[in-house]
């Protein structure tokens, strides 16, 4: 939905449902989001986040019907796509995926046609006068990237599929954002790394003579559509596991002009003061399919576990006091969780810089955890769920 004020669109992903196949997010998107919708925009139109898959886009790439047929429904429904998840190119659900999430990663061919095919979806089905945003990964798993030539590779699959972009724009003026997401344990992961990929890298004299090259632009106009089309997701879960300053961290994207395209509303998992009661209540979180990064604060020391496990082992080896903050997405409402907190402060802090800088244009809550979260979290069912969020989101900003 439209917030009004300049404040941008707010949905939630549907990353949350089952959707590794059109199939499957065709049932979750027609099943839940009109009910989602009913409860909190039940008189103005309400946006979507529609998780595409590499096998949903290779699905609506060849199939025109099937790209009619979505359009056709959110006309119907007075709903409109703004954003996709492109981020999970394969099976997400039901599986465990931990790092395969990030593979196939930004060196390679598959990554960038993937992408250009969610481009040329959104071009056609999203309503006259939307931006929309693609979010996609912090180009591959940090334990992967073994040497400058793989940091060349990304750049030239980022910069190709930019070219993409320009030219979608020419032929159906239609502006699609890129933007890549910094996530722990990854090759983009903290503020600062970000500000280095993308100043000596991206938005670099080489890359904009490689976007000049393939478009025709200008060296001057392909500087100025790099930003255009070119920037981050930024998730507010992942640099508070980081430790970040969420303002601060905020306005150095702005002072160095990365523009943030996806705002997303997410909270981690805090333990302020780590005891064996409380590592003993954390063992119920641990056993699920994703990653659950994990950083130490110690002595103002951060040690970076890529799962709880690893930190429940570091614990055995040499207990003492230590702070942890763990990559595992819980309600946006809750700031206790009973034996733990969360890193709720960090979404409050983010969304007064938004207020006050109107940072991204797009918003959106991603808590796709629900299927792996302890029952006494989950708050009725889906819909209540994502409702109870949707509906926190908004009072912070227009309340």
């Amino acid at each position: 939905m439209d917030l009004g004020s300049g404040l941008g669109h707010l949905t939630y992903s549907t990353l949350v449902h089952p959707g590794d196949t059109w199939a499957e997010i065709w049932d979750s998107l027609t099943r839940y989001v009109p009910k989602v919708k009913e409860r909190v925009s039940p008189n103005a139109p309400f946006g979507v986040s529609l998780r595409i898959s590499a096998a949903s886009a290779e699905t609506l790439t060849a199939d025109a019907n099937e790209r009619a047929k979505l359009k056709a429904f959110l006309d119907e429904h007075d709903m409109y796509l703004y954003t996709v998840n492109a981020f999970p190119y394969g099976t997400f659900k039901n599986t465990i995926v931990k790092e395969r999430v990030y593979e196939p990663d930004w060196r390679s061919d598959e990554r960038a046609t993937y992408t250009k095919r969610v481009a040329d979806i959104l071009a056609e089905v999203c309503a006259p006068g939307i931006e929309p945003s693609i979010q996609s990964p912090p180009l591959g798993f940090k334990p992967r990237v073994s040497g400058p030539d793989v940091v060349d590779a990304f750049t030239r699959q980022v910069i190709g599929t930019v070219a993409h972009l320009v030219k979608l724009r020419e032929r159906t003026g239609r502006l699609v954002r890129l933007a890549l997401e910094p996530e722990p344990a990854c090759f983009l992961e903290t503020t600062e790394e970000a500000v280095d990929y993308f100043t000596n890298h991206l938005y670099a004299d080489k890359a904009v003579a490689s976007l000049a090259e393939q478009t025709g632009l200008s060296r001057n106009d392909a500087q100025r559509t790099l930003t255009e089309h070119l920037g981050m997701v930024y998730d507010i879960c992942h640099q508070a596991v980081e430790y970040e300053d969420i303002g601060a961290s905020l306005r150095r994207l702005a002072d160095v002009g990365i523009p943030v395209f996806k705002l997303q509303e997410a909270a981690a998992v805090r333990v302020p003061e780590v005891t064996q009661e409380k590592v003993d209540a954390l063992r119920q979180y641990a056993d699920t399919i994703y990653l659950t990064q994990t950083i130490e604060r110690r002595d103002g020391k951060l040690t970076q576990y890529l799962n709880l496990e690893d930190a429940f082992a570091a614990w055995e080896r040499d207990p003492g006091p230590r702070e942890w903050r763990t990559h595992i997405h819980v309600p946006v409402f809750l700031d206790d969780l009973g034996d733990f907190r969360t890193t709720r402060f960090a979404i409050e802090d983010a969304l007064e810089f938004h207020k006050a800088n109107k940072l991204s244009p797009h918003l959106e809550i991603e808590t796709y955890t629900w299927d792996v979260l302890p029952e006494h979290l989950k708050t009725g069912d889906i819909v209540d769920y994502v409702t109870r969020e949707l509906e926190w989101v908004k009072s912070q900003l227009l309340g």
